[in-house]
């Protein structure tokens, strides 16, 4: 069964304490060489069938309204896992500026 895989993160202009919060405690633990952390959120969509144009455009969809604040997030990949492989269905960073 086809697993999408959305990826959202904060807008670059939004604060985002938990990632600040992150960055640091890395420091105290012993990890070095990390300038700033940015936290978001991961959903695994399993897909019934064939991940299709006409699936991913529903899914493009939900990402937006649904899985990410539009106000505050913005949808920044969906992934396609069929079968152990990995394929970018969107790079919202790519698509944004075409």
């Amino acid at each position: 069964m086809p697993r999408v895989v959305v990826h959202v993160m904060p807008k670059p202009e939004i604060l985002d304490p938990q990632g600040k919060a992150v960055a640091a405690a890395l420091p105290r633990l012993g990890f070095e060489g990390i300038g700033s952390v940015r936290q978001g959120k991961r959903f695994e969509l399993e897909v019934d069938g064939e991940v299709t144009d006409e699936v991913l455009a529903s899914l493009r969809e939900a990402a937006s309204t649904l899985l990410s604040n539009p106000v505050i997030e913005d949808v920044v990949a969906i992934d396609v896992e069929d079968s152990g492989s990995l394929e970018r269905a969107l790079d919202a960073g790519a698509e944004e500026q075409a």
